[in-house]
Parts: C-alpha cells; structure tokens; sequence
C-alpha cells in the first residue's frame, strides 16, 4: 500500500453512509477542451439516469460534434478556464445532484454511483485519485497535490487529494459562491465547502492513462503542473 492510498484511509474512512437514498437523475459536468479522442467511451460509460452535459471551453478538434453524436447536451464557454467550465456547467444543469468529472478518460463513469451514494446536503464528497499505474499521474503532479493538500490539512480540510471528480447538491454548490475561473476552482470549492460546515469526505477512485490523443492541462507536463499550483496558491 502506498502513502496515497494510506492517507486516503486514515482520512476518509469507510464506504457508504447508512439511509442514503438513491438518485434517479444525476447530471455529469464534464469540462472539455480537446478530449474529442476521449469523449466516446467517457460518455458510454454514463450509467443510466446519469446525463453528460460536456461544456466545451474553446476546443477545436470537434468535441462538441463528437460529444452531440454520443448524446451529451452541449454548452459553450469561451472563457478559458477549468473553473468557467465547471461553473457553466453547474448553471446549465438542472438535477438536483451533480456530478464534476474530467472528460480524458483518466476516470471510469461507471463508478460513479458508489460516490453518489454518499452524498447528502452540506456534504462534498471528492474522489482520491489511485493511480492504476506509475504513468497515470507524473511525479510531478503528485508532489504538487501532496504539497497543495497539506496546507488545506493546516486549515482544517482533512483530504489527500483536491481531487478529479467531485459530487454534491447542486444548488448548495452554487450557494458557496465560487469565484476562481482557473485552475484554483477545486481548491476554492474545498475551502468554502469547510468555511460553510460541510462535511468533506474523501473516496478512493482508480485513475487510469489517459485516452491516446489528450493530454492533461495540468498533469500533461511540468510547467502545466506548477501553473495550477501558483494558481491554488493564490486562493490560499
């Protein structure tokens, strides 16, 4: 066991909490630029009830077409940004439960449910990356998680990852008010989540290579990597 999946335990503890009710109609905000390689078994692997709302952030290889072919509804954002993305998504959706995903096929939909099903109102709960192999998350990008992840401890937040995937009520998401447009988003939503008096928990989700063809804005290399860590540190 390594020290990531050892955090993971010590701070987030068990599966399910008891009396969870189930969700029929869960909306999936997948933010996209450039993952039209990635789209078709990202969106076939939705289970049912679990509606794709890809927002495209200013691709231009065709996702928005690919995703419109594989049935996802299909919203723009010409502000560039994971946070724009994220957030016009959250506008756009109208379940009352959503979820936040990347769309590079470094995550399996089909697993989602065992994170819906911990969801309740004032609750965040966030999937911990464990990566399925050394290449799926660069050392890089894991010393930059490690270091972000331990100032948010300091202040409180009990995670070991900011996390690729991300479940809550959307309206209660709305209510925290947000304001990063970049990559701070996932921190800034950890941050006011805890100032609110939610509960943040934490659950282990594989974390695979991504799709041939993409690459991550932030994992992808090392300058992409310390981009959205100066960022993080500018909401801290």
């Amino acid at each position: 066991m390594d020290d990531d999946t050892e955090d993971i335990e010590r701070y987030a503890g068990g599966g399910a909490a008891s009396g969870s009710e189930p969700h029929t109609t869960v909306d999936v905000v997948l933010p996209c630029l450039d993952e039209a390689a990635a789209l078709p078994d990202v969106l076939a692997r939705l289970p049912a009830g679990y509606r794709a709302l890809v927002v495209d952030n200013g691709s231009t290889d065709g996702s928005a077409d690919v995703a419109r072919a594989h049935g996802a509804t299909v919203v723009s954002e010409s502000r560039p940004g994971y946070g724009a993305a994220v957030h016009t998504g959250l506008v756009s959706a109208t379940a009352d439960v959503v979820c936040v995903m990347d769309a590079d096929g470094s995550l399996d939909a089909s697993r989602l449910p065992a994170l819906v099903a911990d969801v309740r109102p004032a609750r965040l709960v966030v999937g911990a990356r464990r990566p399925v192999t050394p290449a799926a998350w660069p050392w890089h990008a894991r010393a930059g998680n490690r270091v972000v992840a331990a100032l948010l401890r300091r202040r409180g937040v009990a995670v070991t990852d900011l996390g690729p995937v991300r479940v809550a009520y959307r309206a209660s998401l709305l209510e925290l008010d947000v304001r990063d447009r970049a990559f701070g988003y996932p921190l800034e939503v950890l941050l006011r989540a805890s100032e609110a008096g939610w509960s943040v928990v934490e659950r282990p989700v594989d974390y695979y290579e991504r799709a041939a063809g993409t690459r991550s804005k932030v994992t992808g290399s090392v300058r992409g990597t310390w981009r959205a860590v100066r960022d993080m540190a500018r909401v801290l």
